[in-house]
């Protein structure tokens, strides 16, 4: 006994060649070994490469049972082993990884494309402005232009250029109103999407409410000379480059998060830049003659009547809006200044409070009158001017930071029952909590595909009157069931390789140590 662990030490001292073969391959191999010290130095030996790096030449298996083989063949020593044990799982520690992301670029490409389907509806509204005089019609008709001021009525402004969304938004308000007859719904959109735009409300009204569509080219105030800074942000370079360019080179895959990086990919869409996403803080002069309005995103489905809103007493101030500070979930309800602000710059430390509470900028209730009174676009454009000399450093762009700041003092809390935010991309949202929203929803179409149940049934409910036009809007459907059919093949993927790394470490093999073969 004395002389066989004499030659077991020696064995380890020089890690010579045949050391695994003697003392490791009983126990892989199935045959019993009570030495405990076995262990103990298997253990040591393994301590000594963690902090080693596996060398760039050494070929590793492609699997466990490929690595019992070998093992037995070549009659590794133990720190080669370890080595290879390591290479082995950091490579599946890779894989996994590149999978997850690789993931999350197919959904933001998914979520962030046109389908072909909603594409060519676009393309088939434009042709129809061109040779339809129905789809050129006034919108609303002449002896209906002065409601567009009156003020005893419900103005909602919607600014997008996509059509579907904008039928669904607009749809789902006058479905859901107690009084559609005092519904105006102001569109606006970009010269390229007028067309389809105004054919669209044209050729499908929804009586008794109001509907006007307008392009930016149709706003005289909208000039070079009013907004100066955001014709700047849309040519900068930097910032082109920063929302139109390639977003995963240059990004550290290894120092974030999957739900981070999705976040991140969301946060860089090209719309951020665009001056449609940017009209909100013109509304004061785009609609001189209003009161109050509501303005509402392009990615909100309202599920109950928003008239109580216009009877909410704003208090003085300029913007009711749902606060995101004092919900439970850290991805949307629990968001405060620091979450947007680059607090180690000297101008953000200086002027804002990390701690203040943040709020939505999808749905809210604009004082047009008290707005007037302010110097809140000011304060918009002079941020904006300074985040742009500092290359960015204070804020990654975007509508809300420059916002939050702008209106600060100037905002008056609402029930959170009046916009339920994030669906599909809260930790904690539900279906019976969507039943519950008392109205807006915000769909998260990066997530969408665990709700894609609850979006199909909103799809076909808010789409009325089906004709061979509208039956388009039912494509979006089954594209959000394919991606969610495609994603489910990406978690069976990333599954095997889970269960491919965890028999590398538990020895969930019919090779593993202590088993029969």
């Amino acid at each position: 006994m004395v002389e066989k662990t004499s030659l077991y030490s020696d064995c380890l001292l020089n890690q010579g060649k045949d050391c695994l073969g003697r003392r490791l391959g009983p126990k892989l191999l199935g045959r019993t070994d009570d030495s405990k010290r076995l262990v103990k130095d298997f253990v040591k030996i393994l301590n000594q490469v963690n902090s080693e790096e596996v060398p760039s030449f050494m070929k590793l298996p492609e699997s466990y049972a490929q690595l019992v083989s070998e093992m037995k063949n070549n009659k590794y020593s133990a720190k080669e082993f370890a080595l290879m044990l390591k290479g082995m799982m950091e490579k599946s520690e890779r894989e996994i990884r590149e999978s997850k992301f690789a993931e999350l670029m197919n959904k933001h490409f998914a979520a962030s494309a046109v389908p072909k389907g909603i594409h060519c509806l676009s393309l088939r509204l434009t042709d129809e402005y061109s040779s339809n005089a129905h789809a050129r019609r006034q919108l609303p008709s002449p002896e209906l232009l002065p409601l567009l001021s009156e003020n005893l009525l419900h103005h909602f402004v919607l600014s997008t250029d996509n059509i579907l969304a904008a039928s669904v938004v607009v749809n789902s308000a006058v479905q859901s109103s107690l009084k559609p007859e005092k519904i105006v719904f102001h569109v606006i959109t970009d010269k390229k999407t007028y067309a389809g735009m105004h054919s669209w409300f044209a050729l499908n009204p929804v009586s008794p409410a109001i509907v006007e569509v307008r392009g930016i080219h149709q706003f005289d105030w909208l000039t070079r000379e009013n907004i100066p800074v955001l014709e700047a942000v849309e040519g900068h370079y930097g910032i082109r480059k920063y929302y139109h360019g390639n977003h995963v080179v240059g990004a550290n895959l290894s120092d974030t998060t999957p739900r981070s990086f999705a976040s991140k990919l969301q946060a860089r869409s090209p719309k951020y830049i665009s001056l449609l996403n940017h009209i909100r803080i013109y509304l004061p002069e785009l609609f001189p003659n209003l009161h109050k309005v509501v303005f509402l995103d392009d990615d909100v489905v309202i599920q109950r009547d928003l008239s109580p809103l216009w009877d909410i007493d704003l208090k003085g101030m300029v913007n009711g809006a749902v606060e995101t500070c004092k919900g439970e979930d850290e991805w949307v309800m629990s968001k405060r200044f620091r979450n947007y602000f680059n607090f180690s710059h000297p101008l953000i430390a200086k002027n804002l409070n990390p701690d203040e509470c943040a709020w939505a900028y999808g749905m809210n209730v604009f004082d047009l009158h008290a707005w007037r009174k302010t110097n809140i676009r000011d304060a918009y454009h002079s941020w904006l001017k300074e985040n742009l000399k500092s290359k960015l450093t204070m804020w990654k762009l975007g509508t809300l930071p420059p916002a939050l700041i702008a209106f600060k003092g100037h905002v008056h809390p609402i029930d959170t029952s009046w916009h339920m935010l994030g669906l599909g991309y809260q930790n904690k949202s539900d279906i019976n909590e969507v039943k519950k929203a008392a109205n807006p929803i915000e769909l998260e179409i990066l997530r969408l595909a665990e709700f894609d149940q609850v979006y199909s049934v909103i799809m076909q409910a808010m789409v009325t009157d089906a004709s061979s036009m509208e039956e388009q809007l039912l494509n979006p459907t089954k594209a959000i069931k394919g991606l969610t059919k495609y994603v489910k093949n990406q978690d069976a993927r990333i599954d095997k390789l889970v269960d491919r790394m965890n028999g590398l470490i538990d020895g969930n093999s019919s090779h593993a140590p202590g088993k029969a073969p």
